[in-house]
Order: C-alpha cells, then structure tokens, then sequence
C-alpha cells in the first residue's frame, strides 16, 4: 500500500511516499481503507522527534493520527463493526498511521461516522475534538454558566472547543486576529480578544477555565486570568508529573517532567489555581458521544483546505505556518 513515512527523526524534513505492507489484523482490530486524513501540528512534533523520548516509534513509520474511511475486514474478536461501515477515528499514540491507503485499529479507538459529514469532513474532527471534549468536560468538568477562555480560537482546537463549551452553556472568550473575529464569533465566542491589539490578561478577569496550545508567555499571563480555584490546562505543555506517571514513564524522565513544569506549577498554587498538562488519548466512546452532537447540529467541522494524498508533505507545511483556520485534510481515496 502507499504511504507516507518518515525513516529518521528530523526537523523540517519531507515525509517519503513510499510501498509498505498492508497492516496486521489483530483480534480485536478493525481494518479500515482510509478515505480521508486530517493533519495536525502533533504530525510535524513526532517527525522533528519532539515526542521521541516519551513516545517510542520503530522507524521507518508511517504519521498521520487522524482517519474517516470504510471498515473492509474485521478481527476475530470484533462485535461492533462489519465490512462496509463508514467509521472515523484517532487510532491512538502506539499505532499512528493514517497518511496511508490502510490501517488497522483498535474497534475500541473507532466509531461510525456522523452521517451528516463527508469523509473529508469526519477526518477532520477526532483528534481536535476529543481534545477539546478531554480537556473541557473530563478534565475541567465544566458546567452551565462557567467562564472559559479558549486560546487560538481559530485553530483546529479551539474552533471545536468553542462549540463544545457553548453547548455545555458556559461563558466563552477567545483569543485570534484581526482576520478571524468573524469565524470565531460565529461559533458562538461571547468576547473575542484580537491579539494584535489588545492583552487578553488586562481585558479578562474571574474565569474558571482557561484552555491553552499557545507558549510559555501566553501560559503564565493566563493566570492572572483565573479566579481562585480555577483550572489551567495546557496542551501545549509544558508536561507534569501526573502526565509522566499515567504514561508509565520511568523515574527519570519523571524528574525531568517534574522540574519542566515546577515554575508554572509554583505559580499556580500561588495564586490557588490547578495548573494540569492534556495529552489527548483515543477514545472511540467519546467519539460517540461527540457524534451525537455533530448529527444534532450543536458542533459543526471548520475546514481551511483539502489536499490531495500526493500533497500530504504540502497540506503539513501549511498546517506548521500556523495560519490554519480550523483544519486541514488529505483525501486519500
């Protein structure tokens, strides 16, 4: 099958389209023809080797963590799908593949795709939206009338957070540029922060949740943000112990997560705040549940572009300029 691998961690460097073998069906696998494959900035991270120390790949291998496609063989132990469904996904950290013809996936990571979507359109949602669903209703439990900003609310994350926290009635601010106030606001963003113009941490006061992918700057402003009690999570880093354990990480790499953390950490607790880092984990029942929204119409997939599959290497270079609105897809069928 036809894929597209990295066979060394470098920065920068141009995926390889190359033949592989098809994948191996394990018993409770579904093998899935992917259709369409969304791209995510985590793609360009574990190829300039960010995540190698915490994420161990044998290279070569093939990227891409998101997928809509058709289900054409199942494992002998699988009771949930059958050869023709229409399903979508986020395969999981330990089996990333989807810039490829094939792949094979856990029926746990996998659920039918909304029906109201296009293949293009359900790739482009597992990985940002069970992000946003992780890291608002797992992590922050927010609930009605709650106030939450949401940074870079234009982007993949922030686009689906937007809709979820509105959904769950909550108070949404967001920050974005001059460009975006429009997408944003039509998303249902109560006050918008253009950040080419003014500072999101003079403007806003007493918020219960802020969600961050942004830097260290933006991270640390973010506090002066929050009420008493309040919650700080981050996606962007930096990791914390709790993250090293739940990895299963050894205690080395635990020290080192505990110190990359301690300034913001001291901070926080100053102030009372929870600070807590997210790293999104597959989960094919809050896909469902996510479903269900996107077929109600309460959330809704925001698109920049669609590549074709010989263009992955370009559809990754626009989504690392960071002008994104929403996401980008491949279609590889």
């Amino acid at each position: 099958m036809k894929s597209f691998l990295i066979d060394r961690y470098r920065k920068g460097g141009a995926l390889r389209l190359g033949e592989t073998p098809e994948p191996e069906l394990h018993e409770n696998d579904v093998l899935v023809e992917i259709h369409a494959a969304g791209v995510n900035p985590v793609d360009a991270k574990i190829r300039d080797g960010e995540f190698k120390l915490i994420l161990r790949y044998r290279l070569p291998m093939i990227l891409g963590s998101d997928l809509a496609g058709v289900v054409i063989g199942v494992g002998s132990k699988v009771t949930r799908f059958s050869p023709g469904d229409e399903v979508y996904a986020h395969p999981g950290q330990d089996r990333i593949g989807t810039f490829a013809e094939l792949i094979a996936i856990d029926q746990a990571n996998v659920t039918l795709k909304p029906k109201n979507l296009t293949m293009e359109e359900a790739a482009s949602m597992p990985l940002v939206a069970l992000t946003a669903w992780q890291a608002l209703v797992e992590r922050a439990k927010l609930q009605k009338g709650q106030k939450v900003l949401i940074h870079a609310g234009s982007g993949g994350v922030g686009t689906l957070a937007i809709q979820l926290a509105k959904h769950f009635g909550a108070h949404v601010a967001t920050t974005t540029s001059t460009a975006n106030i429009a997408l944003v606001q039509s998303l249902g963003a109560d006050i918008v922060i253009d950040y080419k113009k003014d500072d999101f941490e003079t403007v806003l006061q007493g918020y219960d949740v802020v969600l961050n992918s942004l830097g260290k700057d933006t991270l640390e402003k973010s506090l002066a943000v929050l009420k008493p009690g309040g919650t700080l999570i981050s996606i962007s880093g930096p990791p914390d112990p709790d993250f090293a354990r739940k990895s299963g990480l050894g205690w080395p790499l635990q020290l080192v997560m505990r110190l990359l953390s301690a300034g913001i950490r001291r901070k926080a607790k100053r102030r009372g705040i929870g600070y807590s880092f997210l790293f999104m984990t597959a989960n094919g029942g809050q896909l469902g549940q996510i479903t269900s929204l996107i077929e109600a119409g309460e959330i809704r997939p925001v698109m920049d572009r669609v590549f074709p599959f010989e263009k992955t290497n370009e559809a990754l270079a626009y989504v690392e300029t960071g002008r994104a609105k929403g996401k980008v897809v491949i279609t590889v069928r």
